[in-house]
């Protein structure tokens, strides 16, 4: 079972398949929040306020495609992973498209009684993706830290002169930018 809290958005139009996809879920994930949307502006809203770890979504859907919800994930975050989970994608060539498009994934529902062995290596390279994200987000941590440290340090030098206090407010001025240029990329 994955141990790391998930949520997971799914846009799914069949309320059955939606809570058939949501128990398969829940019992490869301990900690699980879905939401579950069947529109187009209703799951942009929701990418905006829930801010899942994936996405999951049929292909068709009465008023959008699968592509339109993939699109509109990859202009929210590129790195956001993807899974179609759909009864159309029946020839190779459409499921390579969907893979080009952008998608990490798909599983054809007629798989869905095997549907937790066709998630699990999908959901575990999101978890693995998280866990190496918790990696950087403590990195950066642990530099704002250092930074502070640094500001208490220079704070706490005694400038004897003008000069000297204009050279740590330069070295200030310089810490700064460093810190800017990084959240800008």
């Amino acid at each position: 079972m994955i141990t790391i809290p998930l949520r997971i958005l799914l846009a799914e139009d069949h309320k059955t398949d939606a809570e058939l996809i949501t128990f398969h879920l829940e019992q490869l994930v301990e900690t699980l929040e879905i939401r579950v949307v069947d529109n187009l502006p209703l799951f942009n809203q929701e990418l905006q306020i829930f801010v899942p770890d994936l996405i999951i979504s049929d292909y068709n859907m009465p008023t959008c495609t699968g592509l339109d919800v993939l699109k509109a994930t990859k202009e929210f975050d590129i790195n956001l992973p993807f899974i179609f989970i759909t009864g159309t994608i029946e020839d190779e060539e459409m499921a390579a498209n969907t893979i080009l498009a952008g998608a990490s994934g798909f599983i054809l529902k007629k798989d869905m009684r095997n549907l937790q062995e066709k998630l699990k290596p999908l959901l575990k390279r999101v978890v693995f993706n998280i866990s190496q994200q918790q990696v950087i987000r403590d990195r950066v941590r642990k530099n704002k830290i250092a930074v502070n440290q640094i500001y208490q340090f220079l704070d706490s030098i005694k400038a004897e002169n003008e000069e000297q206090r204009a050279n740590l407010k330069e070295i200030k001025k310089n810490i700064d930018g460093i810190e800017l240029e990084k959240d800008d990329k």
